[in-house]
């Protein structure tokens, strides 16, 4: 019997997928349930399991975009799993050994694609124009042949060469990544942003993290890191300045009265933006599991569409690449981002004395189009008091309950 493999459908309103690779060769024989491809879709990056077991035919290429429901493959499930690879191996052996004498065969295959390096019409005169004679370039078209966006990419000789590499290549963009960038053009293109700044003294939140964070570890089996005092002070400034807590829909402005926290992390296919839901809900201990969880689901490609989308506000750590300071990009179709930094020693003033504690750098880039430059101020300032005062503002004056230890 002929299974035919359709694309699922990874998450609403997601209408075609990429075949980022493929795990598996044609003619292999899969397991049910093995991972055979890796697809892209425009929000993550998700494992294609054999719906049966049998030998497969694969029906798309790695690269080809396939649309949600069409057929990736065939398996035939009639057919008997190979015994063993042992009688097989002297036949793959015999084929090499075969194929040694006709090795230099390819070289003319390779001479005629250098030699075919004929450009069209429209690369000729772009080349003429350069100065650029057409044997100084590779053709990236068929059989080599010089296109005109090889022509137009061609950059003249500035010297002599030193024999050193010059090599270069060219990748496509993963869906993901295409999707990425498309968001992020979208929010310079069609948001009024604006960014604002201000700087938090980290003494308070230092001196609670060494003073519980080992009893905080051993008790709850994840760590106290700043995430959870930066999510705690986003959610206390949303409750503030409920205009940062809402999104652009046409004409009309959409409110919440939740914060569910996006959370920007860097995951093995780019930047993932998975959502804490209910922040404002969740305990220290809660934010930090909810975290860890979904870094770990983002750092290992299990990471779904569901657990990507719906946020209401994002915070990005550029701090932890060494980013002093930057100016986040708003993650659509929100309307507020908080840019964290990294924390460096540095001379402040305290009580008419100079002295010298972490600071941390951070931003606010707003939608200036429904939040004015009271509410985006207003909500910075609140975030930084929050962090300078985090016993009283964020724990109600009892650290150990707060950390339920």
């Amino acid at each position: 019997m002929i299974l035919e493999m359709k694309v699922p459908s990874p998450g609403e309103s997601i209408t075609e997928v990429e075949i980022a690779t493929w795990l598996v060769q044609d003619g292999d024989y899969v397991e049910k349930d093995q991972a055979i491809a890796e697809v892209d879709s425009d929000k993550a990056t998700l494992e294609l399991p054999a719906e049966a077991s049998g030998i497969i035919t694969l029906k798309a290429e790695e690269g080809d975009a396939v649309a949600v429901g069409a057929i990736v493959c065939l398996i035939d499930t009639s057919a008997a799993k190979p015994e063993g690879s042992t009688s097989e191996a002297p036949k793959t052996e015999a084929k090499v050994e075969e194929k040694k004498p006709e090795a230099p065969k390819a070289a003319p295959v390779a001479e005629k694609t250098y030699a075919s390096q004929t450009p069209s019409p429209a690369a000729r005169k772009i080349l003429d124009e350069k100065n650029i004679q057409p044997s100084d370039i590779v053709g990236t078209g068929k059989d080599g042949r010089i296109t005109k966006d090889d022509a137009l990419n061609a950059v003249p000789s500035m010297g002599t060469p030193t024999g050193g590499n010059r090599g270069s290549e060219r990748t496509k963009l993963s869906m993901l990544r295409r999707k990425v960038a498309e968001r992020l053009v979208a929010a310079k293109n069609e948001t009024a942003m604006l960014t604002t700044f201000n700087e938090v003294d980290m003494t308070a939140i230092y001196d609670l993290r060494n003073q519980y964070k080992d009893e905080f570890k051993n008790k709850h089996n994840v760590g106290l890191g700043f995430m959870s005092f930066f999510t705690k002070a986003v959610t206390r400034a949303l409750e503030l300045y409920p205009d940062v807590n809402s999104m652009m829909d046409g004409d009309y402005k959409v409110g919440y009265d939740f914060a569910d926290i996006s959370i920007a992390v860097s995951g093995p296919k780019g930047l993932m933006v998975p959502v804490v839901r209910n922040a404002e809900n969740l305990t220290f201990r809660g934010i930090e599991a909810e975290i860890k969880r979904l870094a770990l689901r983002a750092r290992d490609g299990q990471i779904t569409v569901d657990e990507m989308t719906g946020g209401t506000f994002t915070i990005t750590n550029g701090g932890v690449f060494g980013s002093m300071l930057s100016t986040p990009i708003i993650n659509p179709p929100q309307s507020g981002i908080l840019g964290m930094h990294n924390i460096v020693e540095r001379p402040v003033v305290k009580n008419g004395q100079i002295v010298i504690a972490p600071v941390m750098f951070v931003a606010l880039s707003y939608d200036h189009r429904i939040i004015d430059g009271r509410e985006s101020v207003g909500f910075l300032v609140a975030v930084k008091e929050a962090l300078e005062n985090p016993t009283e503002l964020l724990m109600d004056n009892n650290p150990k309950k707060a950390l339920e230890l």
